[in-house]
């Protein structure tokens, strides 16, 4: 009878879980997903692995520099599961989905691997691998693979319209999935007799519409609105872990920003991995861009990624004339050769490259452009090479994230002959100067811009002290005197410097300098 009233009295505490992000945007707001998910479901969030009973580690597979950092953080966390043997750790997102089964093996310590379309089941999928702990504990059967799917609840696989999941691409290393009704489960891995789980299975369908995002800045908000990709460029891995394109109701979209608004953040970043090819029934991407430029309380609206091919005029006119469209526009050409394009399969030239450019700088002057550039691609040739640095000489990007080539495995460049694969030295010295090249061009860009004032967007608290960091229209960072009162609001700087990549600025002394947004 004691023994059960002190029961009563004190409660088993909840569980708690942290989620790690590497990667992209997209998967910050998949780690902010996450978080939402697992709130839902009655879980606390940790501050820091060390206090959490679940610990996912959300990850990214676009570069193997990437993936080789997320196996050495994995062994790192296992000594808290050392510790603590009844911690579960999963890896999630693109690195999971890519690598499948060959995870747990490499990693014995992992519990789950989770693609990026099991996001919904991930409470379900926990619940599992504690039942199969328990069940091992006292000596029965492990049942963590039974995990039935539910009737469109949170944890379930939900049937829209009839449509069954599929597979749309082959999974990289996965151990194929039962689909039909009856059978349809997370299983555990082929001859996992510890009931480890891997969720890898491919929904056509799945786009995380009714789920609480647990948003972690109250200054910006992620809102994908397309998620996979069809336009398989052959370095790119997305496909083969995201699957095909697949995009949202545009009416859930514009629900969702409304909430944002009402929130009080006044910035919203619309994600896609091509995100200007979003098209649902008779809306496409400036249709929808146009809505949410118009929704009130929302003072700014930027995109990532778009694709060359899908900068159209119709695009162009409503970033020209919708003032909340931030006037930034990230335009990746990778490579400024056409073989060399051709072979990445870019589908387009670096004539019309050009004239995309052109078309956005003649409607939008002063535009900030941006961009993403791979050296070293197999088969690239010195003149190939040098013609990429013409290329960012002739346009002059703001901004470039430059790489030299990672091969992932299961895309077709992998494939190429061998004798075409760049030497090591080759490469790390063709990016080596293409870096240098950019940050030329970017000094002399920002150099022209010291005393304008600009209105910035106030974000965090910057490196050096007393300062804040904000984010003007064109998407560059501002350091500048002031306090985290400022945080959310958007503020009249003039620009006295620059370091070349970002700039040192001063309050205007005006009234209206600041304006409060949330």
């Amino acid at each position: 009878m004691d023994s059960h009233r002190s029961t009563m009295q004190h409660p088993p505490a909840r569980k708690k879980a942290y989620v790690e992000t590497y990667g992209c945007q997209m998967n910050i707001s998949d780690g902010e997903l996450m978080q939402g998910i697992l709130a839902a479901r009655g879980y606390d969030l940790a501050e820091s692995p060390e206090e959490a009973d679940v610990i996912l580690v959300n990850t990214c597979a676009i570069r193997e520099h990437a993936e080789q950092r997320v196996l050495g953080r994995v062994a790192q966390l296992n000594q808290i599961k050392l510790e603590r043997p009844g911690t579960i750790i999963g890896v999630t997102g693109c690195m999971a989905q890519r690598m499948g089964e060959t995870l747990l093996a490499r990693a014995p310590y992992v519990d789950l691997v989770l693609g990026p379309d099991g996001y919904r089941r991930l409470p379900d999928a926990i619940a599992a691998l504690e039942r199969g702990a328990g069940a091992a504990r006292a000596g029965g059967s492990p049942d963590a693979g039974e995990m039935p799917a539910g009737e469109g609840g949170p944890g379930g696989v939900r049937e829209r319209g009839g449509a069954r999941s599929r597979r749309a691409l082959p999974v990289l290393g996965a151990v194929p999935l039962a689909t039909s009704d009856a059978s349809r489960r997370v299983a555990p891995q082929r001859g996992d007799e510890d009931g480890r789980l891997a969720v890898l299975d491919f929904d056509a369908t799945e786009n995380y519409e009714g789920l609480e995002v647990r948003r972690t800045s109250r200054v910006s908000a992620w809102v994908p609105i397309q998620r996979g990709c069809d336009y398989r460029c052959t370095y790119c891995i997305v496909p083969y872990v995201r699957g095909s394109e697949k995009n949202r109701e545009p009416e859930r979209v514009l629900d969702e920003i409304r909430e944002i608004a009402a929130q009080g953040i006044p910035e919203v970043v619309l994600l896609g991995q091509t995100v200007n090819s979003y098209a649902y029934g008779d809306w496409d991407f400036p249709r929808l861009l146009r809505a949410v430029a118009r929704i009130d309380g929302i003072r700014r609206v930027r995109f990532t990624s778009p694709h060359p091919n899908d900068v159209t005029p119709a695009l162009v006119e409503v970033m020209a004339t919708e003032p909340t469209v931030c006037k930034h526009l990230h335009l990746p050409v990778q490579a400024g050769h056409d073989r060399t394009l051709k072979r990445m399969l870019r589908r387009y030239t670096v004539s019309s490259f050009l004239e995309k450019v052109r078309l956005v700088r003649e409607a939008i002057p002063g535009i900030a452009l941006s961009t993403d550039v791979i050296v070293a691609f197999p088969g690239e040739t010195d003149e190939e090479y040098e013609a990429t640095l013409d290329l960012l000489r002739e346009v002059r990007f703001d901004d470039a994230y430059l790489y030299k080539y990672s091969p992932r495995e299961g895309t077709p460049a992998t494939r190429l002959p061998a004798d075409q694969f760049i030497d090591e030295a080759v490469a790390q010295e063709r990016l080596e100067r293409i870096i240098e090249l950019q940050r030329g061009i970017q000094a002399e860009i920002n150099r022209a811009e010291v005393g304008r004032t600009v209105e910035v967007l106030v974000e965090r608290e910057a490196r050096s002290e007393g300062d804040m960091l904000g984010r003007t229209d064109g998407n560059k960072m501002v350091a500048f005197p002031g306090d985290d009162s400022l945080v959310g609001r958007f503020v009249r700087v003039r620009l006295v410097s620059t370091t070349g990549a970002t700039f040192r600025g001063e309050r205007v002394d005006a009234p209206e300098a600041v304006v409060q947004v949330a």
